[in-house]
């Protein structure tokens, strides 16, 4: 998501929050790191995104992705493991209640424990429980490709090593929460996008991408 912004401001009626997936913004507020009115906010992005290719007030992966990239099609690696850990009730869709709950992680004021344990989840693919070494190649090579960047197999292959070399303490050719955390201690950059600054001005700014959500004809 980028990290800058444009005004865009809309209030939400009353009917609009007894659509499917929405939950009282002060039950959200008092269960996250957002305040009331920041839910409210949020409520009204959520409207926008969730609108743009089904009408039916819940985000479905393509509006997800759309979103983010201006495009309902691209594949992308990050985007569909943050999507699928929003989707709590992994249903194929996100309702307001788990968009909110998620984002809470991002927040600036969201605990660096919560960010960890959300990066831990995001790079452990295959959900086992820990993160193993095609796991990291994988991301590696998504990164690189994300990044524009061509490295030769070799290459890469030595960057894995390093990594599993550094963060595998235990030697067992996989990284446990205990493993991620202190490789993230030494690493903090690994949770730099963990943090979106411009969720603290969500009130008056939305990000510039909310701006981007019409389907192209």
């Amino acid at each position: 998501m980028p990290p800058f912004m444009s005004c865009f401001c809309f209030k939400s009626s009353k009917a609009d929050r007894h659509r499917t997936g929405f939950e009282e913004s002060i039950i959200l507020a008092s269960e996250t790191a957002f305040t009331v009115n920041e839910v409210e906010a949020l409520y009204d992005l959520f409207k926008k995104i969730s609108n743009s290719i089904i009408k039916d007030g819940l985000l479905h992966k393509e509006e997800f992705q759309l979103a983010l990239f201006q495009s309902s099609s691209k594949q992308n690696l990050f985007a569909d493991r943050v999507f699928d850990l929003f989707d709590v009730k992994r249903n194929g869709v996100i309702e307001f209640g788990e968009f909110v709950r998620s984002l809470s992680i991002f927040h600036p004021n969201a605990s660096e424990a919560d960010k960890i344990s959300f990066a831990f989840r995001l790079y452990d693919l295959r959900q086992t429980g820990y993160i193993e070494r095609d796991e990291v190649k994988e991301m590696v090579v998504a990164l690189l490709g994300e990044s524009e960047l061509v490295l030769t197999n070799d290459v890469i292959e030595s960057i894995v090593d390093k990594t599993m070399m550094e963060a595998d303490i235990k030697a067992d050719g996989k990284i446990d929460q205990e493993e991620w955390k202190e490789y993230v201690a030494k690493h903090p950059s690994l949770i730099k996008n963990m943090t979106l600054p411009y969720l603290k001005d969500i009130t008056i700014a939305f990000p510039s991408f909310v701006l981007n959500t019409g389907v192209p004809d």
